[in-house]
């Protein structure tokens, strides 16, 4: 059932998601135009920027309609929207992803004078959210949601009369009428969260010295041919940001994995991630590019998406519409979440203190129907240590078996890939990979699809 359809009675309906501050994500109105200082590019990219803004800036105030019917599946956590507790749990979370979307004005891109990357580097933002997301998990406590986010409730500074209190936290006088601010124990706990978070949002903010940053992923991306301004797909995406994390000192206890021709090689994982003691293991995402069709979606693979995006384990999905790419973050019946990078916003200078943090967050849910998926997506997975990625290969199994009655999505194989690990390297400028069955080989026509990597 859609939950989206006028069937639905109004009462089982859910859409008011406003609990972000109100400057938060707000579009532009209708005069909004793009100032030239913020972009010095050519006229032509400064059109694609003010007409995505306008464009996806006005999508955002639309409200997706949620039953409350049926619960929201979102990371492997299950809510129900009727319950007010999981409902408020949701937004938390929900808000609490970083939101990478298109920037306009930040330094001139390698080899060109774009400013912006509206138009063309939606996957690449739409990979950065799911390395984000990874990261988040890899670096934050459990269960951390942005503090910002609660504001619903009362904020953690809050003005109080200067009265003895047993309560712990920190007193600072303010004003003439001698009250204080006060510091909840909570807020004191989160600060060390907020410093990690704060340092996550600004790996990726669009500045040449930012290590997942569109300066840092265009540069990598030459070495498969891409430059900026050009399409990338899921699958060359994978592959940037596993060179990206590489090469970063910031992370030395994680590594990438980019599955080959929709096989996860288990001593390859485990070479990757196995130090000599006393050393622990290292924290892995592995990222499997896979296509699941030919032009359109095959729906006989939808129970097992689904299947896969309940699992704790998966960190979401670059996917999205034929040449429109989203990051699909769960599901509710047969439409899946999602987080949209085509909205374009001005850069964020991370260079002040306490830069502004609201256009990094997404405070509107929004959703789409499995039927609209582009077959063309990358698969992302974490897992934190040694035996989080043994229970990661069981489960992922499980989840896997439940499209036997096709072909699975992706596989396990133990043992190594037969390339050499300096080829491996070096990113495929053709990912095209075929599946034989029935002693035949067959092709498909993919040229509206995201990508060139083509599974059958």
């Amino acid at each position: 059932m859609n939950p989206s359809t006028s069937s639905q009675p109004p009462e089982e309906e859910e859409d008011d998601w406003l609990f972000l501050s109100s400057e938060s994500a707000q579009p532009p109105g209708p005069s909004w135009e793009p100032q030239e200082t913020e972009d010095r590019g050519p006229l032509r990219s400064r059109f694609i920027s003010a007409w995505n803004s306008v464009k996806y800036g006005w999508s955002l105030k639309k409200k997706s309609k949620f039953s409350k019917r049926s619960p929201v599946i979102m990371f492997g956590q299950s809510y129900e929207l009727k319950d007010h507790v999981d409902r408020e749990c949701f937004r938390r979370v929900f808000s609490s992803l970083l939101w990478l979307t298109y920037r306009r004005g930040f330094t001139p891109l390698p080899d060109g004078a774009l400013t912006s990357d509206s138009g063309w580097g939606c996957v690449l933002r739409t990979g950065q959210m799911l390395l984000a997301r990874g990261l988040l998990l890899h670096l934050m406590p459990p269960g951390w949601t942005w503090c910002v986010s609660h504001h619903a409730v009362k904020d953690d500074l809050e003005l109080l009369r200067s009265t003895g209190s047993a309560e712990s936290g920190q007193e600072v006088k303010v004003g003439p009428n001698k009250r204080s601010r006060k510091l909840s124990l909570g807020s004191l706990l989160d600060r060390p969260m907020e410093a990690t978070h704060r340092r996550v949002v600004s790996w990726f903010t669009d500045h040449p010295s930012a290590p997942f940053g569109i300066h840092q992923l265009v540069e990598l991306g030459k070495s498969s041919g891409k430059k900026a301004g050009d399409w990338y797909g899921p699958s060359i995406v994978a592959h940037i940001l596993r060179k990206a994390v590489a090469a970063s000192t910031d992370l030395p206890n994680l590594v990438v994995y980019v599955a080959q021709d929709c096989t996860v090689y288990l001593e390859d994982v485990r070479r990757l991630c196995e130090r000599p003691p006393p050393q622990a293991w290292r924290s892995v995402i592995i990222m499997v590019p896979v296509r699941l069709g030919g032009q359109e979606l095959n729906r006989s693979y939808i129970s097992c998406v689904k299947k896969l995006l309940t699992l704790q384990c998966c960190i979401g999905i670059i996917g999205g519409k034929p040449k429109h790419s989203l990051f699909f973050t769960g599901f509710q019946d047969d439409q899946l979440l999602y987080l949209d990078p085509h909205y374009c916003q001005p850069t964020v200078d991370i260079t002040k203190e306490n830069f502004p943090l609201e256009s990094f967050h997404c405070k509107y849910p929004r959703k789409m129907s499995f039927s609209r998926m582009d077959p063309s997506c990358t698969i992302g997975f974490y897992a934190k240590c040694h035996r989080d990625f043994e229970s990661l290969c069981t489960v992922v199994n499980e989840a896997l078996s439940t499209s036997a009655s096709t072909y699975p999505i992706f596989i396990f194989v133990e043992g190594r890939s037969q390339e050499e690990e300096e080829e491996r390297s070096n990113m495929p400028t053709n990912n095209m990979a075929y599946i034989q069955r029935n002693k035949g080989m067959q092709s498909v026509n993919t040229s509206n699809s995201m990508d060139e990597f083509v599974l059958l």
